[in-house]
């Protein structure tokens, strides 16, 4: 696993939320947390259980009484926050943050991302300590996250910003892309049965019609499955009619 930030959660109150917060953090890929001064102590029953998975998370967390102490030997410090805070510092998307995190690693700093308690979040004591600043670009109105959907959203951005993933990819269910003579085929079959049936009518309109629905077949991403499927429904509907059902 290539280097990647640490998380720190300064004061969490409630163990559910470390519990989901270590989740989210292995949903992608990251696995140094550090727990500051957690309100209900530590180790957290709770946590535990809500952590469903991601419990080696938990059991490798560094505790630390105070926050200079988990911060001690970083060089960089993000600090999340969705207000104002009267401070002199740079303000970065998470996107962002997660491109500037991954430069810093690579050059050999060890950097960490700062989440605030569940009920105000970080304070000014706090965020002096940090470097940065992550603000998520929130409704104004309803500016306040989740710790874990905090921690979701930034390690989602840390996951893109080290493995990117293709934007669309096709999920081929066993089958693979039909080839351009198996849509030709497919297309020259409809045409016969389509043309047998007069379907093609009136004469003037029947090289348009036939056009339209060769179009229509290229537009398509067809599989294998799908050509041999159409074939046989055409198949089947020229059996009925023939049988004069």
């Amino acid at each position: 696993m290539p280097d990647q930030p640490a998380f720190v959660l300064v004061r969490p109150q409630m163990g559910e939320n470390i519990g989901a917060a270590a989740r989210a953090m292995w949903n992608f890929g990251l696995d140094r947390m550090r727990v500051v001064a957690p309100r209900d102590g530590w180790p957290n029953p709770k946590a535990v259980a809500m952590a469903s998975g991601a419990g080696r998370l938990l059991d490798d967390a560094p505790f630390y009484d105070t926050l200079p102490d988990a911060l001690g030997d970083c060089t960089y410090v993000f600090a999340t926050t969705a207000r104002p805070r009267g401070l002199t510092k740079p303000v970065f998307t998470p996107e962002a943050a997660m491109d500037e995190a991954r430069t810093r690693l690579a050059q050999g700093e060890k950097v960490a991302v700062m989440f605030g308690p569940e009920r105000a979040g970080l304070e000014n004591d706090d965020i002096i300590r940090a470097n940065a600043i992550i603000s998520v670009p929130v409704n104004p109105d309803f500016p306040s996250l989740n710790l874990a959907q905090c921690v979701l959203l930034t390690a989602y951005e840390w996951r893109r910003r080290t493995l990117p993933a293709p934007a669309r990819s096709d999920e081929m269910a066993g089958t693979e892309p039909a080839t351009g003579i198996e849509v030709e085929r497919l297309a020259q079959h409809y045409e016969e049965r389509l043309d047998q049936a007069g379907f093609f009518f009136p004469e003037a309109k029947a090289e348009s019609m036939k056009r339209t629905l060769r179009n229509l077949w290229s537009r398509m991403p067809l599989t294998r499955a799908d050509v041999q499927t159409l074939h046989g429904m055409m198949r089947q509907m020229v059996r009925w009619k023939e049988r004069g059902e």
